[in-house]
């Protein structure tokens, strides 16, 4: 703890250099004394080793909400790990203290566990490379910026917010983009030493330096960006000891054992930065790949404003994770295949990081309740989900209706079933099954003899007809065989016209006078209930 104190005062003094004690200090922290992370506080990850699989991490900011966006990107590093039998992990990356939300770590992980692609490692499930949350780890970056401050890497800057504001308009004034003037990379110790004894405050930041190194980007190909020429010296730990990005992401990765870094393309012209860390550390980098943005389908950015993109809202509104994480890889690319329909197993199997390609993710969220009654048609078929989607249209049945005196009948398991396997392709949230257009399954009509007889004095007839109709033999009709068989049976009648049998049938099995097709009502509840609904209104 005194350490981090220090760290906070920014007063961290001549550390280890970096990977001192480790010859080249190569490698994913396997082994004790690698590099700055030792003494008390987090140490080394586990390194993948020659028998284990590939390691990536997904790390979200709790800022809010998880969405689509960070959906895809964690959906890409879970495929990545399970295809290659690696690990995957959780990350919280919570350094920018003022805009961490309460709670939204731990809904972050929910989500990802709703949507079936948990973590292997998380501050949730724990893990030999805890902790898992950034602010935990605050004494690693502390000793970290010290090997580096003691190499000559890093130095300390005391230029003031006011004087970095100035520099900031004038810059804006000059129409350049802003850019610190690496002042501070000058001072003395002499001068150091004087301002820390004044009590100044400061920062650390990286001495960046020129000539940098091509890299090979997974998805770009060869990269290299002179970040020297255009940026000013990062910061890498602020004053308050907490680490930027920059610093937090190569620190945690390279004791986390991380091998590949599947991120957004906004961090590409960053990752030259961070290799020029992994170089002054005399560490080895993982392997980096861009994944191109997620898009709207008209090419604007997806908007987060009222919560459109936000997991919680499609679950809250009833769509399967199963629908999510196929729209998010259908309109982009990595697979062998972009068919609708796919499984987590089958994005598993045809996934290939070499399909990548650099063009955007353009997302189509109107064909998203196709894609949902695609997988919900294949929760229906199994006998397994089946059963928990029967339990959950039963309790929305009570949640909608249960003010309707809701027949007990109705709610059984079998009934409920059924319902589903005669709506299976029909419907494209479970939720449309209590919808009004449905009110008809769940709430039987008290219809009397005499309503019937007001429509047609042949009440007894057409009764008759339509139960003789549907007792038959299997008598399993398509909507359209059930409408040719009603006309059919309007033909027996002697003065009913073909409307008016309709009006009737519609009243005695909903009790209304508008919805859907009198034939798509009876073939949806079935020859038992239609001949008992058609019995109790004769009797009444």
């Amino acid at each position: 703890m005194a350490r981090v104190l220090r760290a906070l005062r920014c007063a961290a003094g001549p550390g280890p250099g970096p990977g001192s004690g480790q010859g080249s200090g190569h490698g994913h922290g396997h082994g004790p004394g690698h590099g700055p992370g030792h003494g008390p506080g987090p140490g080394p990850g586990p390194g993948p080793g020659p028998e284990r699989g590939p390691r990536v991490r997904f790390g979200p900011s709790p800022t809010g909400f998880l969405h689509l966006g960070g959906l895809r990107t964690a959906l890409y590093n879970y495929i990545f790990a399970k295809k290659h039998r690696g690990t995957f992990i959780l990350r919280v990356e919570d350094t920018d203290q003022n805009r961490v939300v309460p709670g939204a770590a731990e809904g972050i992980e929910d989500m990802l566990n709703w949507a079936g692609i948990p973590p292997d490692e998380s501050p949730g499930r724990g893990g030999p490379a805890g902790p898992y949350v950034q602010s935990l780890r605050l004494e690693l970056y502390g000793q970290a910026s010290a090997a580096l401050l003691a190499s000559g890497a890093a130095y300390r800057c005391f230029c003031s917010p006011q004087r970095l504001e100035l520099l900031r308009r004038d810059a804006l004034r000059r129409q350049q983009t802003p850019r610190y003037d690496n002042r501070c990379r000058h001072l003395t110790p002499a001068e150091v030493a004087q301002k820390l004894s004044q009590g100044l405050d400061c920062v650390i930041r990286f001495r960046l330096e020129k000539g940098v190194e091509p890299f090979q980007d997974l998805v770009y190909g060869w990269n290299k960006h002179e970040v020297a020429e255009v940026e000013g010296d990062p910061v890498i730990l602020k004053g308050d000891g907490f680490p930027t990005y920059h610093l937090a992401n190569v620190v945690d990765d390279h004791y986390m054992g991380i091998t590949h870094v599947l991120r957004g393309t906004e961090w590409l012209t960053s990752t030259s930065k961070h290799l020029l860390l992994y170089k002054a550390f005399g560490w080895e980098p993982p392997q980096f790949g861009h994944l191109p943005l997620l898009l709207n389908k008209d090419g604007g950015k997806l908007s987060k404003r009222q919560g459109d993109i936000f997991l919680e809202r499609f679950a809250r509104d009833g769509f399967l994770p199963e629908a999510l994480l196929d729209i998010v890889t259908n309109c982009g690319s990595g697979f062998t295949e972009n068919q609708m329909g796919r499984t987590l197993e089958e994005l598993i199997s045809q996934f290939e990081v070499g399909r990548i390609t650099t063009h955007s993710a353009l997302l189509d969220l109107e064909a998203l309740p196709e894609f949902n009654r695609v997988h919900l048609s294949r929760h229906i078929e199994n006998q397994g989900l089946r059963q928990k989607l029967v339990r959950e249209l039963q309790g929305l049945v009570e949640l909608v209706h249960g003010d309707q005196q809701v027949d007990p009948d109705v709610l059984e398991n079998e009934y409920v079933e059924r319902v589903l396997l005669l709506r299976k392709g029909h419907i494209s949230l479970l939720k449309d099954l209590v919808s009004s257009d449905y009110s008809y399954l769940w709430v039987r009509p008290s219809v009397s003899r005499q309503q019937l007889q007001t429509i047609s004095a042949e009440v007894d007839e057409i009764g008759k007809l339509v139960i003789g109709l549907m007792t038959r033999p299997a008598a399993a009709f398509t909507v359209e065989e059930l409408n040719k068989a009603l006309r059919s049976l309007q033909k027996q009648t002697r003065d009913t016209k073909y409307s008016s049998m309709m009006q009737l049938l519609r009243l005695a099995l909903s009790g209304q006078q508008q919805g859907p097709s009198v034939a798509e009502m009876m073939v949806t509840l079935g020859a038992e209930e239609v001949c008992g609904r058609i019995h109790r209104a004769l009797s009444s």
